[in-house]
Formats: C-alpha cells, sequence, structure tokens
C-alpha cells in the first residue's frame, strides 16, 4: 500500500492507547527485516532516518559532514526503495526525518517522497523555533506531509544532535507553540536523554506530559506528543558486548517500565535509535567469534580491527563503512554473514517493542 503520513499513526496509537515506535534506519536491510517483523506481528511501522544518516544513504565516508546535495541524494534513494517496498505489503508504513537541522533538510525530504518531517529548533530562542517551524510546516503541508516540531532541550550526544544538560519543556510554552506552528506532533524534554547513557534510575516526569496532554485536549488542539532519547538499552546487550571487549559498562537505558507509564500518561511516538546499534555489532563480533576466518577477509577484518580500536563505538556505521555501497543496495548472498548479522538485530529489537508498546495487531 502506499505510504500514509505519520500523523495517520499516531493519531491511531493515541486513539487505541498504544505507543508507536519510531525506529531508526542506516541500513536498506534493516528496512527489509524491519517491515517483515511488523508484518509478522500486524503492528504498523514507523521508518525513521536521521539528517546526518541521509548523507550515509548517499555513500558519503565522512556522513556527518555531508552537504545538502548528498543530503538530497540520500533522500531520494532511501525514499523509493521504502516506497517500492510498502507496495507490497498491507501494513501502514510513514517514513520519517528525524532532527532535520534547517527548512533545506526538511524540504529535500518531503520532494523526495517522505511523509513527516521534523525541524529541531530546540536550541534556538522560542521566537525563533516557532518562527522556523512555522516555514516547514507551510511547505510540508501543501505535500500532506506531517511535521513534528521540538520544545525543550535534551542532554547527551547522538549524531549531531548535542547539549550538556536537559531544559524540561514548559507546559504553557507547548501550548502556545502547537498553536501558533499548527504542527502535528511536539517532541518534549520530560526527563529522556539522547545516546547511551541516560543515567541510572531515570524517574521520567510524565507530570508534564499530563499536563501538555490535558492542555492541548481542552484547547482543542490536536498534536500528538513525542518522546527522544528513548532506547532501553537492554542490559544483557550490554553484558553481551562487554563480553566480546566493548568498553560500555557505564552505558544505562530508559527502563521500560517507565516508558510504558510515560505512554499512558499521553506519549504517541517513541524514538528508538541505540539499542538497534548495539544488537547490531554484538551480532558482528559474535560472528567473529563463531568463525576466526572472517578476521582474514580483507573487508571484514577492517570491521574486526575498528571495533577493537573503538571499543566504545557501537555505531555499525563506523565499523561497516567498507560496505557503504550496500547501505542502499542490500548486502548479497556472498556477505550473508553480516546481512544476518544486520536484519537479526532488527528482528530481536523490533519485536520486543511492538509487544512492550502494544502495538500488537494494531494495523
Amino acid at each position: 500500500m502506499p505510504l500514509v503520513n505519520g500523523k495517520y499513526l499516531l493519531k491511531n496509537a493515541e486513539k487505541f492507547k498504544y505507543g508507536q515506535a519510531a525506529f531508526n534506519v542506516n541500513f536498506v536491510d534493516q528496512i527489509d527485516a524491519a517491515i517483515e517483523i511488523h508484518e509478522i506481528m500486524h503492528a504498523p511501522l514507523l521508518i525513521q532516518v536521521a539528517d546526518p544518516a541521509l548523507g550515509f544513504f548517499a555513500g558519503v565516508y565522512d556522513f556527518k559532514n555531508s552537504t545538502i546535495e548528498d543530503k538530497k541524494r540520500g533522500a531520494k534513494l532511501v525514499a523509493d526503495y521504502v516506497i517500492n517496498k510498502a507496495k507490497d505489503t498491507k501494513i501502514p508504513i510513514a517514513l520519517h526525518l528525524d532532527h532535520g537541522r534547517n527548512f533545506e533538510v526538511c524540504k529535500a525530504c518531503v520532494d523526495a517522497g517522505f511523509t513527516s518531517v521534523m525541524y529541531d529548533g530546540s536550541s534556538l530562542s522560542f521566537e525563533e523555533n516557532i518562527t522556523n517551524t512555522i516555514e516547514v510546516v507551510e511547505y510540508a503541508k501543501k505535500y500532506d506531509v506531517s511535521v513534528e516540531g521540538e520544545l525543550g532541550v535534551l542532554a547527551g550526544v547522538e549524531d549531531d544532535v548535542r547539549a550538556e544538560s536537559s531544559t524540561y519543556t514548559n507546559p504553557i510554552q507547548a501550548l502556545e507553540f502547537a498553536e501558533k506552528t499548527k504542527i502535528d506532533y511536539l517532541a518534549i524534554s520530560y526527563g529522556t536523554k539522547h545516546g547511551s547513557n541516560k543515567g541510572k534510575d531515570v524517574n521520567l516526569s510524565t507530570e508534564i506530559v499530563i499536563a501538555i496532554r490535558e492542555l492541548f485536549l481542552f484547547n482543542n488542539v490536536d498534536c500528538q506528543i513525542v518522546s527522544h532519547g528513548s532506547s532501553t538499552i537492554p542490559r544483557y546487550l550490554v553484558k553481551d558486548l562487554s563480553k566480546y571487549g566493548m568498553d560500555i559498562e557505564n552505558t544505562e537505558g530508559i527502563k521500560i517500565e517507565q516508558i510504558k507509564k510515560a505512554i499512558r500518561s499521553g506519549i504517541n511516538k517513541i524514538n528508538i535509535d541505540t539499542d538497534i546499534r548495539m544488537a547490531t555489532t554484538r551480532n558482528l563480533l559474535e560472528m567473529f567469534e563463531k568463525d576466526e576466518s572472517y578476521k582474514l577477509n580483507k573487508y571484514y577484518k577492517f570491521v574486526y580491527e575498528y571495533l577493537m580500536d573503538n571499543r566504545g563505538d557501537f555505531d555499525p556505521r563506523s565499523s561497516l563503512k567498507p560496505f557503504m555501497n550496500e547501505a542502499i543496495e542490500g548486502f548479497s548472498d556472498k556477505d550473508k554473514c553480516i546481512k544476518d548479522a544486520i536484519k537479526k538485530a532488527v528482528y530481536e529489537i523490533m519485536s520486543q517493542i511492538i509487544v512492550e508498546f502494544n502495538s500488537l495487531g494494531k494495523i
């Protein structure tokens, strides 16, 4: 079926009281696996690509410094791929830009065929954030593309999003922001954190979520609420990666019960990224452990040596740089071991999240 806009998925999540996970992807094999597991579990799928990842999909080695032209090319490649794959499935799929840094990137994704985009002006003044977000909304609405805005600052680092400390979202400002910009959904700061270390015993301020939801309802504002920095980072994954030599003992996620409480309080979209990166890298290390001969292959050798030399970096975009063509073309059968590592990580993480967030059978 054709792609749906993000608003459609989030309205259903709000109506039927489940959490719509939004999964970041960086390889087309992840897209394939995401569709497959969501088909099996009869769940709606929200695929998202972060701003810098557009450059990765375009084959830019230094993708975090990719140009707008690189990002346009990457946006078109990934959109064409997802649109084509969606034709053969009956589950609703939306394609979203995560953390668009400026109007040009958002426009590139709308033009390419994305059905949802995020403009992140959270680091700007309140007034400038509103002005810039309105510009994105006015363009996107011409093409029936949903828009996500952000208010409040999350601490931590993820791709090119970074902040030393959090600034919680003010519910009164959230109402004003939603009313003035006409966004479809709002990412808020209520205690989550970007990156792999959320801190021990995080207690999310769901009172902020409830207050914003009540203000939206009372003022008849149709805007759903989004949780960023929400990866759960299962302890077993940390243990597995440590066993294979990775240095990530200080890694902490958001406890799943906290996320589920947030969903009950009014969160509709929950971003998941780090969990999939960790599971993929664990699978790659397990691959080398099971078959030492992979370490002798000149391409696979780079992957292993990179991980051993950079034991704190579990981002597969770093260790799999020799395979950048495969990011958009998919891994062939001759690289089945890596293809399996990527796809099995997606099955593992997404199946858990679908069940925990109660989106099972919600198509």
